[in-house]
């Protein structure tokens, strides 16, 4: 079997031709979607039907181990017993929406602003991957920023400055911007990491920005210039040629390397309609050199 894939962007996105993920246990096709990962950065996956399980046993297959010290799970229980399966919804465990105030929401509301998930932690994200379970009748995409293609942007005496610098990112500091304070027993689960802030991905010579809205300073820096290169370097990825926008359907997984790309939730009316996906991101851990498998483009 072998799959192809139609670019949905200029220079990064693309769009997998149908297969059943729950079912694929081939190997050298699991090979050519990481492959078509580190070619394109997203995946838009079609027509899939994931229970809970498979979603998570689909994510294992595909590329190791999962992150599970997510914020949601500090705040409370996951509703549907793993950690691992992140349920990004608006609703709670009675199937109700959740009330404007819930603290539930208020921390997913952040989801909003541009990050790359799991960078607060290390390892830190490498895949996620984001199902469609139920979707509202009026438009809540999800927007990505391509960011091999901003670094590529970049001013040569941009390259040399940043080259060497890391960034410490927290979700505490993140929520915090927007209004959201953990407790200090909550702030303790989450400590924060630091990461590089330009990387080069294995398996390309390509490099990428990390940035996220959790990096809340420069190691090397003092915290106000830091902090204004920090909002300087996203204002520049996220121009709207590095951007595009995810229109969801019902059955869609959509997989991207958190190395390589930002993303946002955009807005729509969560205090009227029900959005339910769930989530799984897998850690960037080194994985086994596998043989190279040709990608149809």
């Amino acid at each position: 079997m072998s799959l192809s894939f139609e670019k949905l962007h200029p220079t990064f996105m693309a769009q997998a031709s149908p297969v059943d993920l729950c079912r694929l246990h081939d190997q050298s096709v699991l090979e050519q979607i990481r492959q078509a990962m580190s070619q394109y950065g997203v995946l838009v996956f079609r027509g899939q039907h994931f229970s809970n399980d498979e979603q998570v046993e689909f994510a294992q297959r595909l590329d190791g181990e999962l992150h599970a010290k997510t914020s949601s799970a500090v705040l409370t229980k996951n509703r549907f017993g793993n950690e691992a399966l992140t349920d990004i919804s608006n609703v709670g465990s009675d199937g109700n929406i959740l009330e404007a105030q819930d603290r539930r929401r208020m921390n997913g509301i952040s989801n909003r602003i541009w990050h790359t998930d799991a960078s607060f932690e290390n390892p830190c994200g490498r895949y996620s991957m984001l199902y469609a379970r139920n979707i509202p009748p009026v438009r809540a995409d999800t927007e990505f920023a391509d960011m091999r293609a901003a670094y590529e942007a970049l001013s040569d005496e941009m390259k040399r400055t940043i080259e060497h610098l890391h960034a410490y990112h927290s979700i505490v500091y993140s929520r915090h911007t927007m209004g959201f304070d953990f407790s200090p027993e909550e702030q303790a689960k989450l400590p924060g990491a630091t990461h590089p802030l330009v990387r080069t991905i294995e398996g390309s010579d390509r490099k990428a920005l990390y940035l996220a809205s959790h990096a809340a300073r420069i190691i090397e820096w003092e915290v106000p210039e830091g902090r204004l290169l920090l909002r300087d370097l996203i204002e520049h990825a996220t121009q709207r040629e590095f951007l595009n926008s995810h229109q969801w359907q019902l059955g869609d997984l959509v997989i991207w390397d958190n190395r390589t790309t930002m993303h946002r939730a955009r807005p729509f009316d969560d205090k009227k309609y029900k959005r339910e996906l769930t989530r799984v991101t897998t850690l960037d851990l080194p994985r086994q050199t596998t043989s190279a498998v040709g990608i149809a483009a």
